[in-house]
């Protein structure tokens, strides 16, 4: 039988405080995110048009 045995943390305050301000951070307003554009879609569509076919097996082995 498995048994799993929980600890609680150990910290000095200081240490627990950056670690909640690390993780209630909120995030920038402007980011490097990439967003949507329509156009990109028919652009990967063409690429995938335009990419070589996968090579067929021979028939005759």
């Amino acid at each position: 039988m498995l048994a799993q045995k929980t600890l609680p943390l150990v910290a000095d305050p200081a240490e627990a405080a950056a670690a909640q301000a690390l993780m209630t951070e909120p995030e920038a307003p402007l980011s490097d995110a990439p967003l949507y554009s329509p156009e990109a879609a028919g652009a990967l569509l063409l690429l995938l048009l335009l990419s070589p076919k996968t090579p067929a097996e021979p028939g005759d082995r």
